[in-house]
């Protein structure tokens, strides 16, 4: 039977969905955050969240507005030095960490992500704030992505490459001397969840959520986007609905 839920709480139930129980994650604030707390207080009891504030496993009792927000410490198993976290991504990180967590402004058929500008680098129409952690956790870790679902940010060509995806195809980052087996998994978006081919890796539709069209998500992206595997999404369980919107985020601050 259905009930009411927002596209932004199904995305939030999909990045939960994303993480496995005793899974290692790196976790930024906004939807990441949120789909973390959902997985730890529903599936995946055990997981471990780790941010790039070099905090491991907190455990807020209200949503942190960023990754430097001290109420992001409450219950943290771990906290060091950001030396450390960075040494532990970097040397640890291609067997340890399952996936982190990214966002961009635009993003291309590869998962290849733009956080850095809109237009020419030197004379750009927009500036944004740049790579932060994400190059880095992009170039030895499995990435889930969290986009909105925008013609102009799903781009045939990026301006900028911030964080690298697969490059331009299977070979493309071994070419450039990065970890070929790492590379983007997932993008989640207020319409569905694409995924990555594992021969091409390209961009496919993998799932539409309830209510939306496949057209309409062609119409939105910017590319020519495989939808022949695509197949509509199991709605939020009720109980998991319940603990997103009373318990994780009861006061709608980012759901």
């Amino acid at each position: 039977m259905s009930y009411d839920w927002t596209y932004k709480q199904m995305m939030a139930v999909s990045v939960a969905r994303e993480i496995k129980e005793g899974g290692v994650y790196i976790i930024g604030t906004g939807l990441p955050l949120v789909g973390g707390t959902l997985a730890k207080n529903t599936h995946a009891p055990n997981v471990h969240l780790i941010f790039e504030t070099a905090l491991f496993e907190g455990n807020p009792k209200e949503v942190p507005t960023s990754v430097s927000d001290l109420r992001i410490n409450y219950q943290a198993s771990v906290l060091w030095p950001q030396y450390r976290y960075f040494g532990f991504e970097s040397v640890y990180g291609k067997e340890k960490i399952d996936a982190g967590f990214l966002g961009g402004a635009q993003i291309d058929i590869y998962g290849n992500l733009n956080s850095t500008c809109i237009g020419e680098y030197d004379h750009p129409k927009t500036r944004f704030t740049g790579s932060g952690g994400a190059n880095g956790i992009a170039t030895y870790c499995d990435t889930v992505i969290i986009m909105k679902h925008q013609k102009r940010r799903f781009c045939e060509k990026i301006d900028y490459v911030t964080s690298p995806g697969w490059i331009d195809g299977p070979d493309g980052r071994a070419k450039r001397g990065l970890p070929p087996n790492k590379g983007p998994r997932a993008v989640i978006t207020e319409l569905g969840v694409m995924r990555f081919d594992e021969e091409t890796k390209k961009m496919y539709l993998a799932e539409y959520y309830p209510g939306v069209t496949v057209d309409q998500i062609v119409e939105n992206t910017g590319f020519d986007l495989d939808v022949s595997r695509a197949v509509e999404a199991k709605e939020p369980e009720k109980e998991v609905l319940d603990i997103l919107v009373n318990k994780v985020d009861p006061d709608r601050i980012m759901i």
